[in-house]
């Protein structure tokens, strides 16, 4: 395959191109003007005609399920406007900015406002060409650098049109395209085998977990029945606690309304929120807030290696604090008594997410009070035992956290990977095969 000659764009995030490439606006290369969505918000209905907004778009695709309705006269009203059809291209103009998908769909359908329809001309442009083009990394940069921010990103109507493409000759877009369609797709199901070896791994670490704090270490032990019905047999030497007798719990406290007081803020004591538990793994010693003088005056400080939970918002999630800090009352802090471990007691409550969740009341967002929260039973081992078994949950975990950044970093190289390769092809830095296929 002869290598092609090359001239140069003048612009320097694109460089040179092959010299039978064009450089053009996307503007010329449409059959119709870009259009988008109702910026009306119609009735939802619990069936009838999909209505997708930017978050129908997911990893490049269109996705359907759980998508919003409308009703047949809606549709018909918006597809005056706007009417998405088989190989049109839908951009996310608004939050989601950037995100690119091809319609592969042949069923009626409409968008929201956050999506710009584009439609190729295919005499001179291919859709798949075009859908790579605007997902390469020259195309996202500009779309990057065109948007604008208030409280969110966007890119307006008019500037989408002045995307600059690179624009090969029509066997060369077909030829581009066949060949990302193939190595994308190999990369793609590398990528998807990776992501199932590590959910493996996590439910591999919930199931040694759960094992270890009920059942305990030794599979020969004595048994007994626990009593409760939702965990059955336990080691016959173990004893059955309510978690008030097993930890003193305290809520955490911010006594000024409203909370978004820009003057209880931005001093030198670290304010953990719910938020910063829901990130921790285990041990949390960063978040996102501090309180000054004042602020600090209306919370409380828990002491580091204090055991918190959330119990608003993100029910049930845990971290030991690493810190002294102070909390709102959407956290509570246990402090274990004489014989428990702090650590076990974290293990413990992590197996109990689901009890935790139906103990929760919901009325606009989950709660759950410290009164429903300490009548709760756990299982308590000796003392010796309990550290024992986080010894060697810690062991396993290092093993598993080790080998889940290992498919982490596989991913990430991946997917910079994908990445290159489509900004290469699609403005000719890479040669493809030539193919016969239209």
């Amino acid at each position: 395959m002869s290598q092609p000659d090359y001239k140069d764009t003048v612009r320097s995030w694109l460089g040179d191109v092959p010299t039978s490439w064009q450089v053009r606006r996307l503007k010329t290369v449409i059959s119709q003007p870009i259009t988008d969505g109702p910026h009306e918000t119609p009735e939802f209905l619990s069936e009838g005609i999909p209505f997708l907004s930017v978050d129908g778009i997911q990893n490049g695709d269109l996705v359907f399920d759980g998508c919003r309705y409308i009703s047949q006269a809606a549709h018909k009203e918006y597809q005056r406007k706007c009417a998405p059809c088989y190989n049109d291209i839908l951009l996310g103009k608004a939050a989601s900015t950037g995100k690119i998908a091809r319609v592969k769909v042949d069923f009626d359908f409409s968008i929201w406002s956050p999506l710009a329809l584009i439609r190729p001309n295919q005499s001179e442009m291919r859709p798949d060409f075009l859908e790579y083009s605007l997902k390469s990394v020259a195309t996202q940069a500009q779309i990057d650098c065109l948007c604008t921010a208030n409280t969110q990103k966007n890119i307006s109507m008019q500037d989408i049109p002045s995307l600059v493409l690179c624009v090969p000759p029509f066997q060369n877009q077909i030829n581009i395209a066949a060949y990302l369609n193939e190595q994308t797709a190999k990369i793609d199901q590398l990528m998807e085998m990776r992501r199932r070896q590590m959910a493996l791994l996590k439910e591999q670490r919930a199931a040694m977990i759960q094992e270890a704090v009920t059942r305990g270490l030794n599979p020969n032990v004595p048994m007994k029945d626990s009593g409760l019905p939702w965990l059955g047999e336990i080691p016959a030497h173990w004893d059955v606690k309510s978690v008030k007798f097993a930890a003193r719990i305290l809520r955490g406290r911010f006594g000024h309304r409203p909370r978004t007081d820009p003057l209880l803020y931005d001093g030198p004591y670290p304010f953990v929120q719910t938020g910063d538990v829901a990130t921790a793994k285990k041990y949390l010693s960063s978040y996102k807030q501090t309180l000054n003088e004042k602020g600090y005056g209306v919370s409380v400080e828990f002491p580091a290696g204090t055991l918190l939970m959330a119990i608003a918002a993100n029910i049930g999630d845990l971290a030991i604090l690493g810190i002294n800090a102070c909390l709102p009352d959407s956290i509570v802090g246990f402090f274990p008594y004489t014989g428990i471990d702090v650590e076990f007691l974290y293990y413990q409550l992590s197996c109990m997410q689901i009890r935790l969740h139906a103990l929760a009341p919901e009325n606009t967002q989950m709660n759950l009070n410290i009164d429903r929260l300490s009548p709760e039973k756990i299982v308590v081992p000796p003392y010796e035992e309990q550290k024992e078994i986080c010894r060697l949950i810690n062991e396993s975990e290092a093993n598993i956290e080790s080998a889940l950044s290992a498919y982490t970093r596989q991913l990430t190289l991946l997917t910079e990977y994908r990445a290159a390769l489509i900004h290469e092809c699609v403005t000719g830095q890479r040669s493809v095969p030539e193919t016969s296929n239209a």
